[in-house]
């Protein structure tokens, strides 16, 4: 496709500046906004590591943490825990997991919360060692950190039957939101 020139590039900048888009021309072989991208840093989904499951679909993923889902599959109930708002990590996981902005999901959880569909708020904390530590420590906690900063006291989820150092893994942090 031709890259556009003159009149018509300031006409799709001006629309795209209202629209709250940028243009940005496609780079042959570059992966699109929602390709893997080995490059970029992944998204690791973390549980303590006594719970029985491995790996989730992306589906499974998206309604344990819009709370369409309470228990894990030996009972125990799920508690979720994330990064609080603005963090890279959890608007990844909001956009990717999810499919929302983060004024979705808080509508989301308030009226879940006020119908009765949802039953608990996710636990929020600040740090990736927060999160890690809280999942270490609940035997039901599900939460997610920077593949790199997993280590051995949780366990690593397969999403779609992929780990974080899979180039097809999907779960990835934008360049931008990257340190």
């Amino acid at each position: 496709m031709p890259r556009p020139t003159g009149r018509w590039l300031i006409i799709g900048v001006a629309a795209s500046w209202l629209l709250g888009v940028s243009y940005r021309p496609a780079r042959a072989g570059a992966p699109g906004p929602n390709e893997p991208n080995p490059s970029r840093p992944s998204l690791a989904i973390i549980v303590n590591a006594s719970n029985p499951v491995d790996s989730l679909s992306l589906e499974e993923l998206r309604k344990v943490f819009l709370g369409e889902r309470s228990h894990w599959p030996n009972g125990r109930r799920i508690t979720l825990v994330m990064m609080e708002p603005g963090q890279a990590e959890r608007q990844t996981l909001i956009r990717e997991v999810c499919q929302m902005t983060e004024t979705g999901f808080r509508q989301h959880f308030l009226h879940g919360l006020f119908t009765g569909e949802v039953f608990v708020s996710p636990k929020t904390l600040a740090s990736p060692v927060g999160v890690r530590k809280f999942v270490f420590n609940v035997p039901g906690a599900i939460g997610y950190v920077r593949a790199n900063d997993v280590d051995s006291s949780v366990k690593v989820l397969r999403v779609d039957g992929r780990l974080p150092g899979n180039k097809e893994y999907r779960l990835r942090i934008p360049p931008a939101a990257a340190p």
